[in-house]
């Protein structure tokens, strides 16, 4: 293993990382800094979070600048504020001893005028996020002619997050002359896309394989049944005392319910995600990163750039849609060699994209029972007495009160007394345990058997506490998992839950909560998407409700069909199959009409006076006489003359 020194690191950056606690380059940090050193040397570094990336291009960047040149030399674009604040201060420690230094963030959120004033001092290296650098371009006080060093760090995300343009903007803006490098915890097609119009003869370095997880991470997975993913939630944390975690959920409304929830039942938790304002994120993640707080739940966006230590597990609340952001995710933990663990709590659904993340990142997930609320209450129990045996005792500080705590207990028993403070320390979680809710863990296979058969797109039992609807839109009509749930969270006031999703080519079944029922289909029943009108309706229903379509849109108001009069047994209006009249019937009427004639109106009976059924069950008095059918002619306004 080689040493900063042998690297080429200058001696007042090796005083500042020494100082830090540096003492050998990190993998990551032997290929590039060397390589980064040299001029003209673009790189695409591949490297998971936590690697010491900032340190392999910050170090090389740093050594590289003119202190006496106040004109901006490097450029350091990220995705998010945070990490922008976060390379800002390892650039300044590194730093520390080199006079004449500048560096400047620039990010948005916050007020660009004193940003204006500090460039206009002068910056050596700017760290940017790519929109506000953007602005000040614009206004004409970045000014990146003399640039000779582009930094893209974490460029994946930064394309995942809508940036290319920015990018393509920015580095437009540069000469073309610079030094241009690229570092990404993945490789996509947009990533190989940028390399090949804005790098040149660029060298490719990849710390272990293409795309794979950290290293020192272990992959876990929860298999339960969609309601249960909360309740799977505590017993994980549970089972975990001294868990120090980052809870991760797909969206900012699922975000702040889950960490609502948590604090609500007593767990050290905080939420982050794009609502908060910019104030509120920087104090969650400062008592965070000082451990103040135990369990940070939070979105993709909100936590890229949060750099923490000793994070020992990473909790997806679901799987992410893009693997990529799964690599990011895990990459939070097991990082600078320490070891870290990656927990999924997945339904049964969700199971085929554990088969391609296994794929894309080359390690395979383990699929484990949840903790049983004996083992959980045991590790609790060893947690208690662990604390109560490392607790410190200030001789000095307690001896005034002996006497008296001595004279207040001196009847108890010892046994009592350890049974009582244990209790109280312990007991919040023998009595949530005693009456804990079961929690099943649903078959993968039972469930595939029971899946949807040919043509049919029936799925078997509804999923308990849960009821099936149905809703007349498909794959046909663009209605897929994303489009569905926007389609409720738009007509559904509030937050709606929901389970299982069958998408058929024409119509799809949904779960929702029993008691949402109602709400969701009187909510979705009677609205459009894409200029179709939307019928919603317990799947239960015979033909799925669609004989009680038009009663249930004319009572809402949705309709604007007229509601037309009903029976109230409507099975004597359907067609039924054509039979031979029985010897009777052809007694008591003639045998057969000539084509065309409209004179015998009969029903399926045969029989001449079967109109009078419209009108039983009815106080209805005919007026004037009583018509007759069999006459030619029937619907004129007055009967013919008899003669």
């Amino acid at each position: 293993m080689k040493t900063f020194e042998e690297l080429g690191v200058a001696e007042e950056i090796r005083r500042a990382i020494t100082e830090m606690g540096f003492e050998n380059p990190m993998p990551v940090q032997e290929e590039v800094i060397p390589y980064l050193l040299g001029i003209g040397n673009d790189v695409i570094a591949l490297a998971q979070t936590g690697t010491g990336k900032t340190a392999a291009y910050g170090i090389p960047l740093l050594q590289k600048i003119n202190p006496e040149d106040h004109t901006t030399q490097a450029l350091i674009l990220s995705p998010t504020r945070e990490l922008c604040l976060q390379i800002s201060d390892d650039l300044k420690d590194f730093s520390k001893y080199m006079e004449g230094v500048r560096i400047v963030p620039v990010y948005g959120g916050t007020s660009i005028v004193n940003q204006i004033n500090a460039l206009k001092k002068g910056v050596q290296i700017i760290v940017a996020t790519p929109g506000r650098l953007i602005d000040l371009m614009n206004r004409g006080v970045a000014k990146l002619d003399n640039v000779v060093n582009v930094v893209l760090d974490e460029a994946d995300e930064m394309l995942n997050m809508g940036f290319s343009e920015s990018i393509d903007e920015i580095l437009e803006g540069v000469p073309e002359t610079r030094n241009t490098l690229l570092f990404s915890a993945t490789m996509s097609k947009e990533i190989e896309a940028i390399a090949k119009n804005y790098l040149h003869d660029h060298k490719e370095i990849v710390v272990g394989s293409r795309n794979e997880g950290a290293e020192h991470v272990n992959h876990i997975y929860y298999m339960v049944h969609a309601k249960d993913k909360y309740l799977a939630l505590k017993r994980i944390v549970d089972y975990y005392p001294k868990i120090f975690a980052i809870i991760f959920c797909r969206t900012k409304v699922e975000t702040q319910e889950i960490a609502d929830k948590l604090i609500r039942d007593g767990y050290n938790a905080e939420s982050l995600h794009g609502d908060l304002s910019q104030q509120q994120r920087d104090l969650t993640m400062q008592k965070f990163r000082q451990h103040l707080t135990q369990l940070l739940v939070a979105t993709d966006v909100a936590a890229r750039g949060l750099d923490v230590d000793d994070l020992t597990h990473v909790i997806n609340f679901g799987l992410p849609e893009d693997i990529e952001n799964y690599t990011h995710r895990s990459g939070r933990t097991g990082r600078a060699g320490k070891k870290g663990t990656s927990i999924s709590i997945v339904h049964t659904r969700e199971q085929k994209k554990i088969k391609n993340i296994e794929k894309e990142i080359g390690k395979k997930f383990i699929e484990a029972d949840l903790p049983t609320p004996q083992e959980i209450c045991t590790k609790q129990l060893y947690r208690v007495m662990d604390q109560i045996e490392k607790t410190d005792v200030n001789e000095e500080e307690i001896a005034p009160f002996m006497e008296e705590i001595n004279r207040h207990f001196e009847y108890m028993e010892k046994e009592d007394l350890i049974k009582k403070i244990v209790s109280r320390n312990f007991g919040r979680f023998l009595a949530y345990y005693a009456d804990a809710p079961v929690i099943e863990k649903p078959s993968a296979k039972s469930e595939r058997s029971k899946g949807e058969g040919k043509g049919k797109g029936r799925r078997g039992k509804t999923e308990k506490g849960y009821r099936r609807l149905f809703i007349n839109l498909g794959k046909v009509d663009g209605f897929y998992p994303g489009e569905v749930m926007q389609f409720i969270n738009k007509h559904v006031s509030g937050r709606q839950e929901v389970g299982h999703i069958d998408l058929m080519s024409k119509f799809s079944y949904i779960e929702v909560p029993e008691e949402d029922a109602e709400l969701v289909m009187q909510s979705l029943d009677g609205t459009t998407y894409k200029g179709r009108e939307v019928r919603c309706n317990d799947a239960d229903e015979k033909g799925h409700g669609k004989g009680n379509r038009t009663s249930r849109s004319a009572s809402q108001g949705r309709d604007t069909r007229e509601e037309r009069p009903r029976t109230d047994d409507f099975s004597r209006f359907e067609k039924k199959p054509k039979r031979k009249p029985t010897r009777e019937e052809n007694h008591q009427e003639p045998r057969k009409q000539k084509k065309g004639t409209r004179g015998a109106a009969r029903m399926e009976s045969g029989r001449q006076d079967d109109w009078r059924q419209f009108f039983q069950g009815h106080d209805i008095i005919l007026r004037g006489e009583e018509p007759d059918f069999n006459e030619e002619g029937w619907a004129r306004r007055k009967p013919k003359k008899k003669k």
